[in-house]
């Protein structure tokens, strides 16, 4: 259970930040770059749902990808060291990848195939979902150069996570736009 009483303790003043463990990092260390930009999506994520309550099916799918995004940020905060840790870390395992193509397969059911490319936009719903599409991929990306990286080493469910996590917000993204009926589409050359 997390218990925060003190918001500020003073121990990043040195550019530093702690790690689930304790051990200490700077503050632009790729680990710490890639939980960020998870926090940074379910931020975006926030914000799309503002627009998405008369939408109570994709809201609650929303609201527990949120949540996840917590687990994430955990999951990549408690580097795997080898050794046997004194508790169980916070994984993210299968079961919540399977959840996520499940909602994928139930939104994408819905939707007018594709002609083209979509430009982000349409709906506000729509506009704050393809933000947090882009933002979830810049994740993606840290976290697969993460797991490049001599000595690092990231759960791979983490990384299929991160992957659909994309795929379903863009899923939604035209979801929102009446099924895809009101996506923008991208012309190609339509400006030369």
């Amino acid at each position: 259970m997390v218990k925060l009483n003190k918001i500020y303790t003073r121990t990043g003043d040195d550019g530093t930040t702690g790690l689930v463990a304790g051990d200490r990092r700077p503050k632009y260390d790729l680990r710490i770059e890639a939980y960020g930009t998870i926090d940074e999506t379910n931020a975006v994520i926030g914000m799309a749902r503002l627009h998405t309550a008369d939408h109570a099916d994709l809201d609650a799918m929303l609201m527990r990808i949120q949540n996840d995004c917590f687990d994430l940020g955990a999951d990549l905060a408690t580097p795997n060291a080898g050794e046997t840790p004194e508790y169980e870390p916070l994984r993210i395992v299968d079961a919540q990848v399977d959840r996520i193509e499940t909602d994928i397969d139930q939104l994408n059911a819905d939707l007018e195939p594709l002609r083209s490319f979509v430009l982000p936009g349409g709906t506000a719903a729509s506009a704050h979902l393809h933000l947090a599409r882009t933002v979830a991929r810049r994740a993606e990306r840290l976290m697969v150069e993460l797991a490049a990286q001599d000595g690092e080493v990231v759960n791979p469910a983490a990384i299929r996570y991160a992957n659909r996590l994309s795929d379903f917000l863009f899923v939604a993204a035209r979801w929102v736009n009446d099924h895809g009926r009101t996506d923008v589409l991208w012309v190609p050359g339509k400006n030369r």
